[in-house]
C-alpha cells in the first residue's frame, strides 16, 4: 500500500558540510524551520548507486540524547518518501555508534542514519549530530559526505510521507506504506557479537578465581550503560555496583561525555579512592573508551599497542583470524609501530578519521587500530569500539593472570615497557576558542613550513630534524589527503603536533600533541606530565600558541 508524499518548499541553509564525524551543531540550530529535514533529505539523495534510497535498508539510532524522538520521526516520513524499504532502529533510537555498525554488516543494509554528537554534551542548549555511515559500516567518505552538502547548497524541495506518528519504543516490526520499521532490541545483538569475539568463561572463571578483583565501568549516562550493564552484570554474573551511569539520559546528567581524566572525575576519584582494581569509561556514542586502574592511567596510544601485543595470545578472535596488520592515526604515539615491527607486521600512520583504518581492513591489511584520542577498534566492524576496547584489557588482564606474569593495570604496563620502551605522550585540547586566532596560528606554522626557516633550528635542548604538514597516501584508494596537521619532528626522535580538531559544534578546537621516546627503565614509572614539561614549553614557544588564542591553560590534559 502507497502513502501520499507531499511536496513540501524549503530554502537551504548555510553551514550544513558534514565532517568525517557528520554534522555537528547545537540543538537548537537543528530545530530551526527544515533545518533537520533539509540535511536528512540530502543525505537520502547522496546515498550512492546502484540503488540509492529507493529500495535501500537502513540502520537508525543514536546516543539517547535530546532531540532524538523528533529526528526519529522526520526520518521515518522522509525515508518513506524516498522509497526507502526498511527501517532497523534501535528501541527508543538507542543505538551505539559500534553497535550500528554491526548491524549494518549484519544484515547487509545499504547504511545508517546515527543521531550523535559522539562525546560532545547533550540537552537543549548543547549538541546534536546527524551522521551517514555506508555499506561497510564505517563513516562515508568524502565523496559522499561532499555530495551530502552540495545538496544542501541548493535544495529547494523536501518529499515528506503522510504517515502516522510512529512508535520506536516498542520491539517489533510494523509497515508503514510500502515501506517496513524494525524496531529491535539495542543490546543483544552487540552483545553476541563480543561473545563471538571474546572467551567469556576465560573472564568469567577469572573472576571466579579472583573474587576481590573489582571492575567499575562508567557508562557516562550515555548509550554504551545498558551495553556495558548486559555484558558486565548479566554475562559476566558481576555485581550491579561493577557499573555507574549506566541509564542513557538526554543530557548526559548534565555531564560531559567523554572518556578522559577530567570529564570522568568520578570514575577516576573512585577508583582511587575505594581501591578498585580497573576502571573504564565510555562516551556517549560509545566508540570512544578510557582504561585506568588504581594509581595508572592507560593513554591510548599504548592501549592499543598493549592490545595489539597481546591480541594473539588472549583473543580468540585473533587467534582464529590473525593479525593482519596494524595501523594508527598521525598523533597517536609510535608505540604501536614498535609493536608491529617486532611482530614483523605491516603499519600504517594515517590522517584522524575511521574511513581511513577502514579502507585498509576492507583490504584486508589491518586487524587492530587506534586513534589518540581515546579511540581503539579492530576489523570485526568499522568504527573506534569503546566496549571491545574495555573487554580487550579485561581478556588481556585474565591471560596475565593465568600466566602469572601481571593483575594489576600499572603492572601491565610496566611490563610492556620493560619490553619496548616507553612513548611518552599527552595531548592539550583547547576547546571553544576564537576560529580566527587558531586559523592564523596554524597559517603562520604552515608558512614557516613553506619557507623551510623552522628545519635545523634549536628550541632549548630540542633540534627540528623535519617540519611538514602531514600528507596522506591512501594506498587503498589512491586518494590524497593534505593539510593533516602540522608535524614537528626532532633529532631525537621527539614529536609535537598540532591540529583543529573537527568534533567541536562551535569555535575552533586547538590539540596540541607532545610525545617522548624513553629506553631508561628508571624513567618508566615517571610522572608523564613532569617527563614532558620541556617538550611541552618548546611546543608552546613554536607554535605562539597562547598568543594566538588568548588561552593560557588547556581545556583537558590527557
Amino acid at each position: 500500500m502507497s502513502v501520499n508524499v507531499k511536496t513540501v518548499p524549503t530554502t537551504p541553509y548555510e553551514g550544513q558540510k558534514p565532517g568525517t564525524s557528520g554534522l555537528r551543531k547545537r540543538v537548537k540550530v537543528f530545530q530551526q524551520e527544515n533545518y533537520t529535514e533539509n540535511f536528512v533529505q540530502a543525505t537520502l539523495q547522496a546515498i550512492p548507486e546502484p540503488g540509492g534510497a529507493k529500495g535501500a535498508t537502513l540502520v537508525i539510532g543514536g546516543d539517547g540524547r535530546y532531540y532524538i524522538p523528533e529526528a526519529l520521526q522526520i526520518i521515518a516520513k522522509l525515508s518513506a518518501g524516498a522509497g526507502v524499504s526498511k527501517l532497523i532502529v534501535g528501541q527508543n533510537g538507542i543505538l551505539s555508534t559500534p553497535a550500528a555498525s554491526n548491524l549494518i554488516r549484519k544484515f547487509k543494509a545499504t547504511g545508517g542514519i546515527l543521531l550523535t554528537a559522539s562525546h560532545n554534551p547533550g540537552g537543549p542548549n548543547n549538541d546534536f549530530g546527524i551522521k551517514y555511515n555506508v555499506s561497510n559500516g564505517g563513516p562515508a567518505p568524502e565523496s559522499v559526505t561532499n555530495k551530502i552538502y552540495e545538496i544542501t547548497k541548493t535544495i529547494k524541495e523536501l518529499y515528506i510521507a503522510d504517515i502516522p506518528k510512529v512508535d520506536f519504543t516498542t520491539i517489533g516490526s510494523t509497515k508503514v506504506g510500502d515501506m517496513t520499521i524494525d524496531v529491535i532490541d539495542s543490546t543483544e545483538d552487540y552483545v553476541q557479537l563480543m561473545k563471538s569475539i571474546f572467551d567469556f568463561d576465560a573472564l568469567r572463571e577469572f573472576f571466579k578465581s579472583n573474587p576481590n578483583y573489582r571492575i567499575l565501568f562508567d557508562g557516562m549516562n550515555g548509550v554504551t550503560g545498558p551495553y556495558g550493564y548486559h555484558l558486565f552484570v548479566k554475562e559476566l554474573g558481576l555485581p550491579e555496583s561493577s557499573v555507574m551511569n549506566f541509564k542513557p539520559l538526554a543530557d548526559f546528567g548534565g555531564g560531559h561525555p567523554d572518556p578522559n581524566l577530567t570529564y570522568a572525575h568520578d570514575l577516576v576519584e573512585r577508583v582511587e579512592k575505594e581501591g578498585i582494581d580497573f576502571g573504564a569509561a565510555s562516551d556517549g556514542d560509545g566508540d570512544r573508551n578510557m582504561i585506568i586502574g588504581k594509581g595508572a592511567f592507560v593513554t591510548p596510544s599504548d592501549s592499543v599497542a598493549i592490545i595489539a601485543h597481546y591480541a594473539k595470545a588472549a583473543i580468540p578472535y585473533f587467534q582464529k583470524n590473525g593479525v593482519n596488520g596494524l595501523a594508527r592515526s598521525m598523533p597517536t604515539s609510535q608505540a604501536i609501530d614498535l609493536v608491529a615491527k617486532q611482530q614483523g607486521l605491516e603499519h600504517f600512520e594515517v590522517p584522524t578519521g575511521w574511513k581511513f583504518f577502514g579502507n585498509l581492513m576492507d583490504a584486508g591489511r589491518c586487524s587492530i587500530c587506534g586513534e589518540e584520542s581515546f579511540g581503539t577498534g579492530s576489523d570485526h566492524i568499522r568504527e573506534k569500539d569503546g566496549l571491545w576496547a574495555v573487554i580487550a584489557w579485561l581478556s588481556i588482564i585474565a591471560y596475565a593472570n593465568k600466566q602469572k606474569l601481571a593483575t594489576s593495570v600499572h603492572d601491565i604496563l610496566q611490563l610492556h615497557y620493560k619490553q619496548y620502551g616507553r612513548n611518552f605522550f599527552s595531548r592539550y585540547d583547547y576547546e571553544e576558542v576564537e576560529s580566527k586566532g587558531a586559523n592564523e596560528m596554524v597559517e603562520r606554522l604552515q608558512g614557516q613550513i613553506k619557507s623551510g626557516e623552522l628545519k635545523g633550528k634549536t628550541f632549548g635542548n630540542f633540534k627540528i630534524a623535519f617540519v611538514d604538514d602531514f600528507e596522506y597516501n591512501d594506498p587503498i584508494d589512491k586518494s590524497v589527503s593534505s593539510n593533516q596537521g602540522v608535524r614537528i619532528v626532532f633529532e631525537d626522535g621527539s614529536r609535537v603536533i598540532i591540529r583543529l580538531s573537527g568534533t567541536g559544534s562551535q569555535g575552533a578546537t586547538v590539540r596540541l600533541y607532545v610525545e617522548k621516546y624513553s629506553n631508561n627503565a628508571a624513567e618508566y614509572d615517571a610522572d608523564t606530565q613532569k617527563a614532558l614539561k620541556p617538550l611541552i614549553d618548546q611546543a608552546l614557544a613554536i607554535s605562539q600558541l597562547k598568543e594566538f588564542t588568548g588561552r593560557d591553560t588547556p581545556t583537558v590534559i590527557t
